[in-house]
């Protein structure tokens, strides 16, 4: 379950002939990513930043920057972006998800950016929950069993989360050029897990409407179109790894595992939110 990433010298970015057969952005933006197919694998731009070129089976993934991008951009875009894309072309699951260990299991919190699942990771990790993944929702299946792997030991936070849940108490990475999120290292108060952990709860955060907080089951067609959602996929017309994909996916679904949360966005609320997380996987 490794990927081998290969720097190329950087060079500027030539035009494409081909449109892309997936692009990521909304219909009225500029593409933020492009994905195309070549003879050699997949080709995934990132205008102004950097070209990727993932070879079919997923095991090695070529980067080439513009020459102007800072390492620690072409770093994230690789760790981020790059490697979940890359172990999906594996047949691994990856999904986009922050997660941490709760009671010695894995409890993963899955939404739309902005929905505040690193927040609520971060907050569980302060309380001694410790972070097992951020964004990037990697598992090994053995049998039956979903395993949570452990990524990078950090996590990623706009100012605001910052700010109320860490202030300068903890270290952070270099700046990225394209996103104002930082990423905060863990350490001693954020602890994070490095060993897999079980998976035992999927909780897909609402859109911050109830005026409380709230955990309802969902069924497991409700469950599918929610993992569906949230996957990483690198080929969408690849269609023996998408059947894998689904088969996975339907598994997962039929679990009983997977919930509705829900919560006013306050952060002086997270600490009643940590509490019914508990009573819910105590159950």
């Amino acid at each position: 379950m490794k990927v081998k990433f290969n720097v190329m010298p950087a060079q500027r970015q030539a035009p494409m002939a081909a449109p892309p057969y997936h692009r990521w952005g909304l219909p009225e933006d500029p593409a933020w990513c492009e994905f195309r197919r070549t003879p050699n694998g997949i080709h995934v731009r990132f205008p102004d930043l950097a070209d990727f070129l993932v070879i079919d089976d997923g095991q090695e993934v070529h980067a080439t920057p513009v020459p102007e991008l800072d390492d620690a951009t072409l770093e994230h875009l690789q760790l981020n972006q790059l490697l979940p894309l890359a172990l999906s072309a594996q047949g691994i699951p990856v999904f986009h998800a922050s997660c941490v260990a709760l009671d010695g299991n894995a409890v993963a919190f899955f939404g739309e950016s902005g929905r505040g699942k690193s927040t609520l990771a971060t907050h569980l990790a302060l309380q001694g929950a410790p972070l097992i993944s951020d964004d990037g929702l990697v598992f090994e299946v053995t049998g039956n069993d979903y395993r949570v792997q452990p990524s990078h030991p950090s996590v990623r936070l706009w100012q605001d989360s910052q700010e109320a849940l860490v202030g300068t108490r903890l270290p952070v990475a270099q700046p990225v050029c394209f996103t104002n999120k930082a990423r905060i290292l863990a350490g001693n108060l954020l602890p994070a897990s490095d060993k897999s952990h079980p998976l035992r709860g999927a909780y897909f955060l609402g859109e911050g409407t109830s005026d409380c907080v709230t955990i309802s089951p969902l069924n497991a067609a409700e469950a599918a179109v929610e993992w569906v959602q949230h996957s990483f996929l690198l080929d969408i017309r690849d269609k023996h790894r998408l059947r894998s994909h689904f088969t996975q996916i339907s598994h997962l679904a039929s679990q009983g595992i997977s919930y509705r949360l829900d919560y006013p966005r306050r952060y002086d609320l997270l600490g009643e939110v940590h509490a019914a997380l508990l009573a819910h996987h105590a159950k």
